[in-house]
């Protein structure tokens, strides 16, 4: 076991140009900072194809040549139970597309040592090259282990770095270019039993040619490289009914014949892996480093009572930051592209191209920069959270009240911030390392009743809602609570029916790290490179989403004047003097003509069980493109409009919709169409931007796709019994 295998050889120098460096280790051990200080500003940030997790890569400069990093997804094991243990293993071996790295850098925690061994020993088993980054230095002070001294145990080179402060870095690059130069070996601390070499032989005869050494490294290694990979087939597989969508990769032939093995295979060779730790880490030296204030702290923090407590100040802390302290520049974004608008209209004159531009283009784009301060702000916020280590706690506190509806612990945080909106709750997902957990988070979220609700439920609450301000109120609480009891039930339904949602639920394995103070450059970096892609991916749809809307709602633009439509709605101004009355009512007789107009006449019969008329039809369709636009479309289906003063026409519009009687005479919308209009905007998927951002962050148009077709059938079905029990209780 002391052999260097790192050490210099004959081998053949990797060409100038073609080094490829995987950076791989346990979550919360330091290897983003290190990333940044090996790649510096070089770093680019994108997804893996398909999918949601990113892929971090960078430009590093070696002796040998340049080189290029990348950052895998935190991994404790090799043992792929998540999509990110997937795909880390599949980088570090070279499956599935990908290229087998030339070295690999390993972080090892200072302060938890033998559980970072155990991941480099599982990557020295596959025959690759491998260096080790001796990180968290500085916080395990004397208790850390000498790294020369480690290097040798572990049969590879070993450097102590300080990412923070760059010290070792340059140590680091050195012993990677000499890593570089080694020939593959497969370095085994252990010796499989007689039981299961036989089941390693038998999976041998199906191994597909693509996981041999020969093709994955160029060159073919000893026999035990190819039995690290068998073996990682048995122990992922396992016999495991619920498999999720995790190990999809994973040829049939392999798959069968594992699940043909009657075998418990896990204890044998993690137990053995763990002896080897037991007996030789302490040879180091080494010592539990001092967390009597991180004990001290957690005693509060995760107390059942004072814990949830602290909690609450929190979490009601950033949501009143997120919610009222982004609102400013919220609305100095919108006016400033409203203002824009107005300027170039002012420039251009009347006419189509004129509008497309204004109502298309300019309100598409600030439709979504609206969005930027809110993102920016909840990654700054996550990132503090995650950085200082408080973010963990909050999952494991959360999580014994998440388990009952099969969530995950940190789905809380991204349902609490779907209050203000699900734009940058769905982002916020992404601090659950599970694939399914993520996608039944973000398949709930949209229920929140996020802040752009708060205006449609005024406008009815006051319209068409009876009552003392205090009953009005208390509504208005109940639409909250209705929101949070449907999202939780819909999880655990779904957790129990949706297929790729019901992979079993994993034990819940998190690492609670020392209290830190965060590293703001890293925050800030993190923060950008997230709210960036945000605007680079899911701003390109909902841009084109907004353009293909106002088409919608603004073609055709051939109504006559002299139209039975048209004169109807200009007999019916109060004052045919007011010239921004005529407008409006001109407005009004365009969007009934437009193809939205005609396609709220035509699914006016569907929605009339609802309760819904055409005008309402066409105000569901305009709240496509964010729910708040229901007011304003509303207004110009009823002619109101003109001036800058909105609170006196969204008071005008109260009145009108509280007024508005039927041909027969009969009032148009009751109390009880109200309580179903808004148990529908609670349940229905009205919202492009969301459903942006959950393609963005799904990797696809299968889950945007199921997203809305569910909600909007729950909506239908909800409101309508809402509606039809309603009248058949007598509140018609």
């Amino acid at each position: 076991m002391s052999e260097d295998h790192c050490a210099p050889t004959t081998a053949p120098v990797i060409p100038r140009g073609a080094i490829s460096i995987a950076l791989a280790g346990n979550p919360n051990v330091g290897k983003t900072t290190l990333f940044n200080a090996l790649t510096g500003m070089s770093a680019k940030v994108s997804n893996y194809p398909g999918i949601t997790v990113e892929r971090r890569t960078g430009v590093v400069t070696l002796p040998i040549g340049p080189g290029e990093l990348h950052d895998l997804p935190g991994t404790y094991s090799l043992n792929a139970r998540s999509h990110e243990e997937q795909i880390a293993f599949d980088a570090i071996v070279g499956l599935n597309g990908e290229k087998a790295p030339d070295v690999i850098v390993v972080c090892l925690d200072a302060t938890q040592l033998a559980r970072s061994v155990y991941l480099l020993m599982q990557i020295r088993e596959l025959g690759a090259r491998v260096v080790g980054a001796l990180t968290m230095v500085d916080e395990a002070g004397t208790s850390a282990p000498d790294a020369r001294a480690l290097g040798t145990l572990l049969g590879c080179e070993v450097v102590a770095v300080t990412a923070r402060t760059k010290r070792g870095i340059s140590d680091l690059l050195a012993a990677i270019d000499r890593c570089a130069r080694t020939q593959r070996a497969p370095v085994w601390s252990w010796t499989p039993s007689t039981t299961l070499r036989t089941h390693l032989d038998a999976i041998r005869t199906v191994m597909p040619s693509g996981w041999t050494t020969a093709r994955r490294y160029g060159v073919a290694l000893d026999a035990k490289a190819e039995d690290a990979l068998l073996l990682w087939a048995l122990t992922c597989i396992d016999n495991n009914p619920h498999d999720g969508d995790e190990l999809q990769h994973v040829p049939p032939d392999v798959r069968a014949a594992v699940v043909a093995r009657e075998f418990t295979l896990d204890e044998e060779a993690i137990l053995a892996r763990w002896a080897w730790l037991d007996r030789e880490i302490p040879k180091l030296g080494t010592a539990q480093p001092d967390r009597s204030l991180t004990e001290k702290i957690d005693r509060v923090l995760l107390h059942r009572a004072l814990g949830f407590g602290v909690f609450t100040g929190v979490m009601a802390l950033l949501f009143m930051a997120l919610f009222t302290g982004a609102a400013p520049l919220m609305d100095g974004i919108a006016f400033t592209f409203k203002a824009f608008g107005n300027a170039i209209h002012g420039v251009l004159g009347d006419g189509i191209f004129t509008d497309f531009l204004v109502d298309g283009v300019i309100a598409g784009v600030g439709s979504v920069l609206v969005f930027l301060p809110q993102i920016l702000m909840l990654f700054l916020f996550l990132g503090f959270l995650e950085d200082c280590g408080y973010l963990a706690r909050v999952a494991y506190l959360m999580d014994r009240v998440m388990r009952s509806m099969n969530l995950h612990g940190k789905a809380f945080v991204p349902m609490l911030f779907g209050f203000a909106c699900a734009v940058p709750a769905i982002s916020a997902t992404r601090t659950m390392e599970r694939r399914r957990d993520r996608l039944l988070t973000m398949m709930v979220v949209p229920m929140m009743t996020c802040s752009a609700r708060l205006p449609v439920y005024t406008l009815i609450i006051a319209a068409l809602i009876p009552g003392s301000r205090l009953t009005q109120a208390g509504l208005m609480v109940g639409m909250y609570a209705f929101s949070v009891t449907t999202s939780l039930v819909a999880a655990w339904v779904m957790s129990k029916t949706v297929k790729p949602l019901k992979a079993k639920r994993l034990p819940f394995i998190i690492e609670l790290p020392p209290y830190r103070f965060p590293r703001l450059p890293d925050v800030l970096r993190m923060m950008w490179g997230k709210s960036s892609m945000f605007l680079r991916e899911a701003g390109t749809v909902i841009l084109a989403c907004s353009i293909a809307l106002w088409a919608l709602l603004y073609f055709p633009r051939d109504l006559p004047k002299g139209s039975p439509d048209y004169q109807a709605l200009i007999a019916a101004a109060p004052d045919r003097d007011t010239k921004d009355q005529l407008s409006a009512t001109e407005n009004a007789a365009h969007l009934e003509a437009s193809f939205g107009g005609r396609l709220g006449h035509a699914i006016e019969p569907v929605i009339e069980p609802l309760g819904f008329d055409w005008k309402i039809g066409v105000g569901l369709i305009g709240a496509f493109a964010a729910r708040e636009v229901f007011v304003s479309t509303l207004g110009i289906v009823y002619a109101v409009g003109g001036g800058d003063d909105d609170d006196k026409q969204v008071e005008l519009l109260r009145t009108k919709l509280h007024d508005a009687k039927h041909a027969d005479g009969k009032r148009a919308y009751s109390p009880l169409v109200g309580l179903s209009l808004m148990v529908f905007f609670a349940l229905a998927m009205q919202c492009m931007s969301t459903l942006a951002v959950v393609r963005r962050e799904s990797g696809g148009l299968r889950w945007p796709i199921f997203l809305f077709t569910y909600m909007t059938i729950l909506a239908y079905v909800t409101s309508f019994i809402v509606y039809q029990g309603g009248r058949l209780l007598g509140f018609g």
